[in-house]
């Protein structure tokens, strides 16, 4: 990000690109801020929201930092209008500035928060579940601006870290997808920006030699994709992308996961998941795929 100085009005170096790393506690903020500074990011974590703007601008100074990510947590006090403002000073100043938000379920938050015997910052003497309830109105609004949301309620940590590469690793690109595959069954993902249904398409599970393989399989794929209904469902799926595409560019957002879902997640979903994400980089759109329901019949 670069800046004007005022008293000479010249152009001074500063940080290119800046990532606001937030989200419910537990949901692995930490796990992301290790994966980020692992691929060169500079990281500065349980800042006040107040001081980010100086922050920025101070490691920005000599033009050696080119990548800051900041780790903010509600302990921070007035934490929306506080982080807000802050966000959009650095915005004025011409920043690229991000918004990466961890979210998880309430099961799996209270799950790992008893296994680490550890008190919710904002659960006052109360249940868990009450600074779980407190927390999600706090960041309400922040979520809601989000450039990029990930559930972590069914990953691993080096699965987090996946993501978080994937996102933030490479050279800033102007829009990347994340194209995941999923069963009904198992929920719709909380953090999709687009969800599309295939269970109208015919299910491999009916079919013997093909019950036990998966979408990631030849003869599978061929089943699934290799049909008329497939292919009208991907040519309309490809123009609603495109439509998205560019409206979200038009807007800002660099960021859409976009969620196939079929009854199991085992055959159809992965089957097109893998096709969509295939003709997203065909068009020069990073896209990473994950099957976050594969295995788990």
């Amino acid at each position: 990000m670069s800046r004007e100085d005022a008293s000479t009005g010249q152009s001074s170096p500063g940080v290119a690109e800046v990532v606001l790393v937030t989200g419910m506690s537990g949901a692995g903020r930490s796990t992301a801020a290790r994966a980020l500074e692992d691929r060169g990011w500079f990281v500065v974590d349980n800042l006040l929201p107040g001081l980010i703007p100086e922050t920025v601008r101070a490691l920005g100074e000599d033009g050696a930092v080119a990548r800051v990510a900041v780790v903010v947590d509600v302990r921070g006090g007035r934490f929306f209008d506080d982080t807000e403002r802050a966000l959009a000073r650095l915005r004025e100043e011409g920043g690229d500035v991000r918004i990466l938000f961890l979210e998880a379920s309430d099961e799996s938050l209270v799950r790992r928060f008893e296994s680490n015997r550890r008190p919710h910052p904002l659960q006052q003497g109360e249940r868990l579940v009450d600074g779980l309830r407190r927390e999600r109105l706090a960041l309400a609004g922040l979520r809601a601006e989000a450039d990029l949301v990930i559930d972590t309620s069914q990953l691993n940590v080096h699965e987090l870290r996946h993501r978080v590469e994937a996102a933030f690793g490479g050279e800033a690109a102007p829009l990347r997808a994340t194209v995941m595959s999923f069963g009904f069954k198992y929920g719709i993902p909380v953090d999709a920006d687009v969800v599309l249904d295939a269970r109208f398409l015919p299910n491999p599970h009916w079919v013997d030699h093909l019950r036990d393989h998966t979408g990631l399989d030849g003869d599978v794929r061929e089943y699934v994709v290799e049909t008329p209904a497939a292919a009208s469902f991907l040519e309309q799926a490809a123009r609603l992308l495109d439509v998205m595409a560019e409206g979200y560019l038009r807007e800002g957002k660099r960021y859409v996961t976009i969620a196939v879902g079929c009854t199991g997640g085992k055959h159809r979903s992965v089957a097109l998941a893998e096709e969509v994400a295939a003709r997203l980089s065909a068009q020069g759109i990073e896209s990473v795929v994950v099957h976050r329901d594969l295995g788990r019949e």
